[in-house]
């Protein structure tokens, strides 16, 4: 594993803050230094591992991200447990294998269409941290269960403000199948307004009411955006446009729309700043999965993207700031980590220990700039879905060091691939190597035989 410095930066967000109060910036400035690093996890929603400007894309401009990279350290190799949203959330909230804590795909609405359901009895992140005397938030979107017994509140969160379901139908409207999923705890709540500029609007409240107390927040900011449908307000699309001479009218769409989700995340950002927080605060910033490419969206020199566990599906752009902690800044990690990663991460960073079994695995080191192998590490990702291109069934990918094993259909063949010679996964060398197919197959065959016992539907379900 090495670590550099370089020019252009990346950035994962994970994100803590307190606030202090306008008269009190001495007395704010003393607690802060006494108290336990801050968390703010900051997730956004099918954003492509290109669609930064960070890595040099020239039709995009995310500086508020870009200058998290520059304070803290760009994970290039950070994976998303899964190609789509359930599942990746349900691995960061637990540390586990989505499919070893009963979501294997989709959380909805309807049952038929659903395949997932949160086991209960997983202890998650917030549990944990409410255990280490932090105030912890859900601020957006859930979509790890629609009712009791997994809704935010009941999982640890203290307080949440957002959206419970999936996807919106519409960004200003915001429902689904016509219903309305926007609640304030368990209160049903319908504000006015674009849903990114609320989801911002609130964590910047959030911040400024609790940063001043001597108690640490934990604050997940959960954005639906860039999640289609692809609804940027008018005047962030019209700025593009006119920025951009050369662009469709489609990527120009996608491209407001993550430009008007930095300035969200920089307005954030400056409330740390304001309450003398910044420092004392873990940020955190990733993507649930890899970009659409039927919107548009940039992955790259990655193969394929959403719903796809070829490297497009589930690379994601990442960084990670905590200036008290020591993380270097402008620095830059070719270490192999994944979503459920961050939960021992953050947990042995906040001072705490985790004595359960998960699958994830803390990377502090790393972050300090001090050195970790990855090497010998079975990683899993998966899906299950229905309809007629998956029949309830999974697609799945395993890798090991330099190789990879993918079925990205279940009614398609595997193949095989050296990353490291070939990341774009355009040479399938299954036939070649018949002795590695062996070794990752067994591998992938255990995993899926541990996953088989864990229930996913609920046994009421019609």
């Amino acid at each position: 594993m090495q670590v550099t410095r370089p020019g252009i930066l990346l950035t994962v967000l994970i994100m803590g803050c307190f606030l202090e109060s306008p008269d009190s910036s001495s007395s704010m400035s003393n607690i802060a230094k006494s108290k336990a690093p801050n968390v703010l996890i900051i997730l956004t929603d099918d954003q492509g591992y290109y669609d930064v400007s960070y890595y040099g894309t020239e039709d995009i401009e995310t500086p508020h991200i870009d200058a998290l990279c520059e304070d803290g350290m760009r994970l290039d190799h950070f994976y998303a447990n899964c190609p789509v949203c359930s599942p990746t959330r349900a691995a960061l909230l637990t540390g586990r294998y989505p499919d070893r804590v009963g979501v294997p795909g989709v959380i909805r609405t309807h049952a038929k269409d659903n395949w997932g359901f949160f086991d209960p009895a997983a202890i998650t992140l917030p549990q944990m941290m409410n255990d280490l005397n932090y105030h912890t938030a859900l601020i957006g979107k859930w979509h790890l269960g629609l009712e009791s017994p997994n809704t935010p509140n009941e999982r640890g969160f203290e307080t949440f403000k957002g959206w419970l379901g999936d996807m919106m139908d519409d960004y200003w409207e915001k429902r689904r199948h016509n219903i309305n999923y926007m609640r304030k705890n368990m209160e049903l709540i319908d504000p006015p307004g674009h849903a990114t500029d609320l989801f911002t609007e609130w964590a910047v409240d959030y911040i400024k009411e609790i940063a001043p107390g001597a108690q640490p927040f934990f604050l997940y900011l959960s954005y639906n955006a860039p999640h289609f449908p692809v609804q940027p307000p008018s005047q962030w699309l019209e700025k593009v446009k006119d920025r951009e001479s050369q662009i469709s009218d489609k990527r120009a769409k996608l491209v407001a729309f993550i430009e008007h989700l930095d300035d969200g995340i920089g307005q954030v950002i400056d409330a740390l700043k304001s309450t003398g927080e910044y420092d004392n605060t873990i940020i955190v910033f990733s993507s649930d999965n890899g970009g659409l490419l039927k919107d548009l969206a940039n992955n790259g020199f990655l193969r394929d993207g959403k719903q796809s566990v070829y490297e497009g599906g589930i690379r994601v752009p990442t960084s990670i700031v905590w200036k008290n902690g020591g993380v270097p800044p402008g620095s830059v990690s070719d270490y192999k980590a994944v979503t459920m990663d961050l939960y021992p991460t953050l947990v042995e960073a906040a001072g705490g220990k985790v004595s359960h079994v998960i699958e994830g695995k803390s990377f502090l080191p790393v972050l300090k700039g001090e050195s970790m192998s990855d090497q010998n590490r079975p990683l899993y990702f998966m899906r299950r879905e229905g309809g007629s291109k998956y029949g309830g069934l999974t697609i799945q990918a395993l890798q090991l060091n330099d190789w990879k094993l993918v079925q990205n259909s279940p009614f398609a063949p595997q193949e095989l691939y050296n990353l490291k010679n070939d990341p774009s996964e355009t040479n399938n060398l299954i036939e070649e190597y018949p002795d590695k197919f062996q070794e990752l197959n067994a591998l992938l065959m255990q995993h899926i035989q541990k996953a088989g016992g864990v229930s996913w539907q609920r046994a009421n379900s019609n």
